[in-house]
């Protein structure tokens, strides 16, 4: 699923990246792409005290909002475009999309409302594909000298010389980016210890193989499945699971004239309209929630701290991201 879990995110000239984080560095099947949100914290003060119940909180209900996480992404793009211009390059900065066309589509989408006006967001990906093809930075740096490029590339990240961060997966790799330049320093503004929070970073979002399997076997969430499949076979979509019906959407050619992607869309639209009214009649989006909190909870021993740095973090960015930039809307 190419929009889940995945705020926008900023590809410049060079080919790396200005997002904050390592873009789905653990593989694993769409299924596990839950984008899980909103889950109310426990108000039990003993409760949360515990390893476990932190942990929970920190995956539930006290982590950011997309529209937050967001702010965050959209800051760290304003202060590389102001870093590039002192360093003497043009820079433009993405033109990011709205608040409702920024929503990330996970594994549950209980959204009518979206889902009526957006299907499964076929449209706005297709929309970012062109905005990204048409990045004006790309073909400024592609009108540059040599030697300019190789300076403008040393001005974004640092270059060859740019110190090397290195921070080891849960599952046992290791994952290493590159740390300098103005992205370099857009990343210190924001969470003051950019190693830090790359190491949290990438040890947080890279928890869910070691947890997928349990979660996928677990009764409650696969009876709540199974009554999704149910609801929709009812409704004329028989589907076994909403990855399955998501995936039925995209199989159309790649090249269509108008009046196909009109159909397709209005086909996209009446199955996401049916998968959420689904979705939300069963509750599964609450089930999957609380049971992947559970799981993530067992993880809490080992991986609290990570989870409270990342979280801690996380919110100092935001901070900083209020001050620099305005919410989207």
């Amino acid at each position: 699923m190419k929009r889940a879990d995945a705020p926008r995110r900023t590809v410049v000239p060079s080919g790396r990246s200005t997002r904050r984080a390592p873009a789905a560095v653990g593989v694993i099947v769409a299924l596990a792409s839950l984008v899980l949100t909103g889950c109310t914290a426990d108000t039990d003060a003993a409760h949360r005290t515990t390893p476990a119940a932190r942990a929970e909180s920190a995956q539930a209900g006290q982590k950011l909002t997309y529209a937050q996480d967001l702010r965050i992404s959209d800051a760290e793009q304003h202060l590389i475009t102001v870093c590039m211009r002192k360093k003497g390059f043009r820079f433009w900065e993405e033109k990011p999309l709205s608040l409702e066309d920024s929503r990330p589509v996970g594994y549950v989408q209980d959204d009518i409302g979206w889902a009526r006006r957006h299907g499964y967001g076929s449209r706005i990906a297709a929309q970012e594909d062109r905005a990204r093809l048409r990045n004006p930075n790309i073909a400024y740096r592609k009108s540059l000298s040599r030697s300019r490029q190789k300076a403008f590339d040393i001005a974004m990240d640092g270059g060859r010389e740019a110190v090397v961060l290195k921070s080891p997966t849960p599952s046992g790799g290791t994952i290493s980016k590159q740390s300098g330049g103005c992205a370099g320093q857009a990343e210190k503004m924001l969470y003051a210890d950019p190693a830090a929070w790359f190491r949290s970073d990438v040890s947080v979002r890279n928890l869910r193989p070691l947890y997928v399997d349990k979660l996928l076997r677990d009764k409650e969430f696969t009876s709540a499945v199974s009554a999704w499949s149910h609801c929709m076979n009812k409704a004329g979509h028989p589907f076994p699971d909403p990855d399955a019906a998501r995936q039925s959407t995209r199989e159309h050619s790649a090249e269509q004239t108008r009046a196909e992607e009109a159909r397709t869309f209005a086909n996209e639209t009446r199955i996401a309209v049916a998968d959420a009214t689904c979705a939300r009649a069963v509750s599964l989006r609450a089930i999957g929630e609380r049971r992947e909190a559970h799981y993530v909870g067992e993880l809490a021993g080992k991986y609290g701290h990570a989870l409270d740095a990342h979280l801690r973090m996380q919110r100092y960015a935001l901070a900083v991201a209020e001050r620099t930039v305005p919410a989207r809307t």
